[in-house]
């Protein structure tokens, strides 16, 4: 007899085929699948966590440029104040800016530094603005006869 024909050695032995996954592949396949998870789990939740902190820090460059605008000029004596607004902590402080320009329609400088700092749940953080501010002239004095 040859093998394949009817009557053979084939016909004589049940076929062994199976359908279907084993309880290994399925473990394996469990196993794939929860890795996956897990990394995509980690790498939405760090996107989230990014998003917010974008957020706040936009928040605080906004917040140092609308202090800076609060004056177009800073005092003979300098400019220094602080505050807090919508859980953010802001400074201001000047100094003098030297330019080694002189002359009576140059108005000295002054180096304007806005600080703002917040806390995130897990440290400080903090943004720095430095701008330049001319200085203030002084009032004319009265006319006087």
């Amino acid at each position: 007899f040859r093998s394949g024909e009817p009557g053979g050695s084939d016909a004589m032995m049940p076929s062994t085929r199976q359908r279907g996954l084993t309880l290994l592949e399925l473990l394996v396949a469990f196993a794939i699948m929860a890795l996956a998870l897990g990394m995509l789990y980690r790498a939405m939740g760090g996107s989230a966590r990014s998003a917010g902190d974008v957020e706040r820090y936009q928040r605080a460059v906004l917040l140092a440029e609308s202090v800076a605008a609060l004056r177009d000029a800073v005092p003979e004596q300098g400019w220094r104040q602080s505050g807090e607004s919508g859980g953010y902590r802001w400074e201001v402080s000047s100094a003098p800016y030297r330019t080694g320009l002189s002359g009576p329609d140059i108005p000295p400088l002054h180096e304007v530094e806005v600080v703002v700092t917040w806390f995130d749940g897990e440290r400080d953080r903090s943004f720095e603005l430095a701008t330049l501010r001319p200085q203030r002239k002084p009032p004319e004095a009265a006319f006087t006869r």
